[in-house]
């Protein structure tokens, strides 16, 4: 049984539950202190994740056994304070509706007030969004929610600048996420613009190199997933890995002889790096005319910020890239009670 943990006087929080697995989806997240109004852009769905806990378990690992002892000692109790948002870099801002989770976690009572949303742009010394209420829940959310909005910020800032360097191709992320916060990292993906890849190993069948040298093959792999599905009467993407136009034409043999489930086909490390910083996208060209629009297709592998958008014109669905979410630099935010005395020491540093 969990117990509480007193994180200030006269306020308590239960910390995060023993039991990880609930049932969650996009639209039950209205039902964990996320209001409508701050919600622009629902999180994705998953059948188990739970954000609530998620939020208790940062609010726990940061209030420990005792809570804020720096508050207890030097916050009156009852002081009540407005602080404000501040955006010390230009960006697209995310994390909001989160934000809302976590400051009504810890203080129902706290008023918060925003003038922009979830996926709208922000420039480095605009005031964005204020919080009223209790010094001690003020201080106590603050670094929680700080963090979540720095980390969504600079991933939805990224994602923002890679789809539209994509077009017409689609920008996705990949599950190379920060454990625990796959749906959080994912959630910022779409507030930045992007769509999702699969959310894990349950949702898409996705045969990658391994699966297939495992399983002796291409065909013998796809021949494998068609028949798992039937058997299982699933109905659901398939995607296969392919590394050269030999593996793409085993793949269009399978399926030209073969009822398959197959959607999507991925055309891997298929853009070659040249030494003058430039790409060679030949073969992935080539590859995309093969496939003829009988499937989707998604190219990964050495994608970038200044690749992306020659990737984008070699006619694939999708793009994939692993860096808006394992290599994400966070937006610089802060939230401030003395904004004046903030605003003039950043234009010192050169970060407001």
């Amino acid at each position: 049984m969990s117990r509480a943990i007193s994180l200030f006087p006269g306020l308590s929080f239960t910390p995060f539950s023993r039991r990880l697995v609930v049932k969650m989806s996009a639209t039950a997240t209205r039902n964990v202190g996320i209001p409508a109004g701050s919600l622009v852009v629902k999180p994705p769905a998953h059948p188990t994740y739970d954000l609530k806990s998620v939020i208790q378990l940062a609010l726990s690992e940061d209030a420990g056994d005792r809570g804020d002892v720096t508050c207890q000692a030097t916050i009156p109790v009852e002081m009540e304070v407005e602080a404000h948002f501040l955006a010390k870099e230009d960006g697209i801002v995310a994390g909001i509706a989160l934000a809302e989770m976590v400051f009504n976690e810890v203080d129902p009572t706290l008023k918060v007030e925003w003038y922009r949303n979830d996926g709208d742009s922000v420039h480095k010394g605009l005031q964005f969004g204020k919080v009223h209420g209790r010094a001690h829940s003020i201080v106590v959310a603050e670094r929680v929610v700080l963090n979540f909005m720095q980390r969504m910020s600079g991933i939805a800032t990224l994602t923002k600048a890679m789809a539209d360097a994509a077009r017409p191709a689609y920008i996705l992320e990949t599950r190379k996420t920060a454990p625990g916060l796959r749906l959080v990292d994912k959630w910022a993906v779409l507030i930045g613009g992007g769509q999702n890849h699969r959310m894990g190993l349950f949702d898409m069948v996705m045969i990658k190199d391994n699966h297939i040298s495992i399983a002796g093959g291409t065909a013998n792999a796809l021949k494998a997933v068609d028949d798992y599905l039937e058997q299982n009467n699933l109905q659901m993407g398939v995607e296969v890995e392919t590394r050269t136009l030999e593996e793409v034409n085993q793949v269009l043999h399978y399926a030209s002889t073969t009822k398959t489930a197959l959607t999507r086909i991925m055309l891997d490390n298929m853009v070659v790096p040249l030494s003058n910083g430039d790409v060679d996208i030949s073969m992935l060209k080539e590859a995309v005319e093969l496939i003829d629009g009988r499937f989707e297709t998604e190219a990964s592998g050495n994608v970038t910020l200044d690749t992306v958008n020659k990737i984008g014109q070699s006619g694939v669905t999708y793009i994939s890239s692993g860096a808006l979410t394992h290599s994400v630099k966070a937006l610089d935010i802060s939230l401030k009670i003395d904004t004046e005395l903030a605003l003039e020491v950043g234009k010192r540093t050169k970060r407001a």
